[in-house]
């Protein structure tokens, strides 16, 4: 054996000594705390970058963590962000449809017609279908029920058009949004659905006879332009206007809106400054041979735009609650003007046109009835069938008040509006004015000489006088002279003209009978 000395002299350089190991012994442990506080950092960074991502409304998961309390950080937070979606995704749900029929609302509709354009999709059309009287039936038949029948429909729209997405754009309105190829394509659908929908019946809900009125607009390639759905919806209008059943959206119709508002100031500095006119139109006595009245009818002359269509300014002051300030304006220069003609020898009765809304203010009625029993002649109102046909009771006895007063009524534009025989019979009419669209091609239109020819008799019969409008042709002319008409109005007897105008026409016809 080897002594202490010897011992001290034998040596391994390849151990490490006491104070190497405690030494490598504080770097394992240092290294281990440096990656334990490394894999902590990233994985609170990856949680930071997560958190950054929810609130972005981005798709935000952590991967499964090895540290226990990392590892119940992304469990909870992987929880919490799949809660977050389940709510995104039933907000979005609400947010895009119907709260009473689950239908796509007009937001879900916008985004599909975004979707179409998207993809080169400038065929896109937009259906608005309204249904006739739908707050009737809800009345009727309360609520969930016409609910269960508008869910009814918008099924039986889908089963004919699988491509085209149904919602719901207001309480009486359902839509379609579709790739079309175009307008008149949309427009061939939107007939073929309007006749399915009116053939058959409702497959549930309670039993209803469906009419609608659709609106068709497709998409164009300015971004600037109103939506289709809304184009859509001002076609529905315009559809009921002209009495069809489907119209595609018309812009020269629709006008300029933004054009049409600032007529709205305009006009009533028109009418305060005199600058809105009138121009009268003759009515012709067919058995005495000469003229016995005019029609007033009033005429704006912008100073920018020209000469105004009276649909424009007239629609706009009924509107925004003008009309009565211009119907005054009107029946006084038609009176001054009826005065006028008086003075140079002409007694002439005159007729203004009016809304059946008027008849029944009663401050207008009092206006009406003092300028009349001041004028040197006899004073009509003109009131168009259509707006009649619908008038409360509270109209009928103004009109008796009128017609006591010598104040005549006519209903114009008869046989062009929806009025029954005893609601004719009802309002105390001196005359009935037909509808042009009867007289045009009268002696070309064998049914329309029976109706004429029948509104005369039925007219006579109620005591009232008729008077044909839109007369241009001599075989007209003489037609209506052979059915007993009383009188004409017409592009064939004269055009609408001014007060000198006028007179000078009086002047020249007064001796003798223009026909016959």
């Amino acid at each position: 054996m080897l002594g202490p000395a010897a011992s001290q002299l034998v040596s391994f350089p390849w151990l490490p000594t006491g104070a190497a190991v405690l030494g490598a012994a504080a770097a394992g442990a240092a290294w281990g705390r440096w990656a334990a506080r490394r894999g902590a950092a990233r994985a609170l960074s990856a949680v930071e970058e997560a958190l950054r991502g929810l609130e972005r409304g981005e798709p935000a998961r952590l991967p499964a963590l090895q540290s226990g309390e990392l590892a119940g950080l992304a469990k909870s937070f992987n929880a919490m962000a799949d809660a977050v979606d389940e709510r995104e995704r039933v907000l979005t749900q609400l947010a895009m449809s119907d709260p009473e029929t689950g239908l796509p609302n007009r937001r879900a509709l916008e985004a599909e017609l975004g979707a179409l354009a998207a993809s080169g999709g400038h065929g896109a059309a937009a259906l608005a279908v309204s249904i006739d009287g739908f707050a009737g039936w809800r009345d009727a038949i309360g609520h969930e029920p016409a609910v269960a029948l508008l869910n009814d429909i918008a099924q039986r729209l889908a089963a004919k058009a699988p491509a085209a997405m149904v919602g719901r754009l207001s309480p009486d309105t359902l839509a379609l949004v579709f790739g079309a190829g175009g307008a008149p394509a949309a427009e061939k659908a939107a007939v073929g659905l309007a006749a399915e929908l009116e053939r058959s019946p409702p497959s549930g809900g309670p039993v209803a006879d469906v009419s609608v009125a659709i609106g068709v607009a497709s998409a164009g390639p300015s971004a600037a332009e109103r939506s289709p759905l809304v184009r859509a919806t001002i076609a529905v209008e315009q559809a009921r206007a002209s009495r069809r059943k489907v119209a595609v959206f018309d812009e020269r119709r629709y006008g300029d809106p933004a054009a049409n508002l600032s007529l709205i100031g305009e006009m009533r500095q028109a009418i305060a400054a005199g600058q809105i006119e009138v121009h009268h139109q003759p009515k012709y006595d067919l058995r005495q041979g000469r003229t016995v009245a005019v029609e007033a009818l009033v005429r704006w002359t912008h100073p920018k735009r020209g000469l105004l269509s009276p649909g424009v300014f007239v629609r706009l002051a009924e509107a925004c609650g003008d009309i009565r300030a211009l119907t005054d304006h009107v029946l006084d220069r038609a009176l001054a003007d009826q005065a006028a003609l008086h003075r140079a020898g002409h007694r002439l009765n005159i007729s203004v046109n009016v809304t059946a809304r008027l008849l029944g203010d009663a401050g207008f009625i009092e206006h009406v009835i003092a300028a009349a029993g001041a004028a040197p002649g006899r004073v009509c109102l003109e009131v168009t069938e259509a707006e009649l046909a619908g008038e409360a009771d509270l109209t009928l006895k103004q009109i008796e008040r009128l017609a006591e007063a010598g104040v005549g009524l006519a209903i114009d534009n008869y046989g062009a509006g929806p009025m029954s025989l005893p609601r004719l019979r009802d309002i105390r009419a001196a005359e009935v004015k037909i509808d042009p669209s009867l007289i045009l091609d009268l002696a070309d239109a064998r049914r329309n000489a029976l109706l004429v020819r029948a509104a005369v008799e039925l007219a006579h019969g109620l005591g009232m006088k008729v008077t044909a409008k839109g007369v241009e042709t001599t075989e007209a002319y003489a037609l209506l002279s052979g059915m007993g008409c009383d009188f004409a109005q017409g592009f064939l007897i004269e055009r609408p003209m001014p007060l000198a105008d006028l007179l000078a026409f009086l002047a020249e016809h007064r001796a003798t009978a223009r026909f016959g």
